[in-house]
């Protein structure tokens, strides 16, 4: 049975990360470029508008975002495709993990529900509760000395996330009263608390050039965000669809 959810797990994270890469490709690609041109048209490769250095005919070789970079923009077109698919597939494979423990322990006990808000749970786990403290951001936005930093608080606040939902489904599990509500509030607080906490402590990281403009940063933006929506909750419908079908050969 753990082979089957896994092999159905592996084809449903491929199918959602392809259709979550045809979102991002006709809605944030260009967004990419629009902040790629700012950066490319500053003195100083990035879209500060401060003063830079002059570096002469060969400057342009510096970005690798160009058509005369390493790998130009069409080939990273076409590459995030295989990068949505393959983060399907490593998603579907963990998921389809997961959801063997889960199913009959915890959440609905219809496993088309269960794949459904086992997929919002994780979406909001590692995705939303990170992107709210901190946001995708487009090309010309943030500093390259502070990436290694950024990505580590970036990683803290999805362990943050996943900790979270933990210790909420736990207190939930825990709590001896019949009511719903009751059990539900409980479960809520005990997620917030960690969320809210980590949202407070952790530091800002606030790297948005001057004169970048306001709107293109909040289309990127949203579109990253969207693209992660798209993909988690194709996986979820397609997961649940599939586990349906698959349930009915078998009766």
């Amino acid at each position: 049975m753990i082979k089957t959810l896994l092999v159905r797990g592996l084809l449903v994270g491929l199918l959602a990360g392809l259709v979550a890469g045809a979102f991002a490709f006709f809605l944030g690609e260009p967004h990419v470029d629009s902040a790629i041109a700012l950066e490319e048209a500053a003195p100083t490769g990035h879209a500060s508008g401060e003063p830079g250095h002059d570096h002469g005919e060969g400057a342009s070789e510096g970005h690798g975002h160009g058509d005369e970079a390493v790998v130009s923009r069409p080939v990273q077109r076409a590459g995030l495709f295989l990068a949505t698919g393959l983060y399907g597939v490593a998603v579907g494979g963990v998921f389809a993990l997961a959801f063997a423990g889960l199913r009959g322990r915890v959440g609905p006990r219809s496993e088309p529900l269960l794949a459904v808000a086992a997929a919002a749970t994780a979406f909001a786990a590692i995705v939303l509760i990170p992107f709210l403290k901190y946001p995708a951001n487009p090309p010309a936005v943030g500093d390259p000395a502070t990436i290694n930093a950024r990505t580590l608080l970036y990683v803290v606040m999805v362990v943050v996330g996943l900790a979270s939902v933990a210790i909420g489904v736990a207190a939930t599990r825990r709590v001896t009263v019949r009511e719903t509500w009751a059990r539900a509030l409980v479960g809520g607080v005990c997620f917030l608390v960690p969320v809210v906490a980590a949202w407070a402590l952790l530091p800002t990281v606030d790297e948005v050039p001057a004169g970048f403009p306001a709107s293109l940063l909040w289309d990127f933006r949203v579109a990253s965000l969207g693209t992660q929506l798209v993909f988690w909750a194709a996986f979820g419908a397609l997961f649940a669809v599939a586990g349906e079908r698959a349930k009915a050969r078998v009766s």
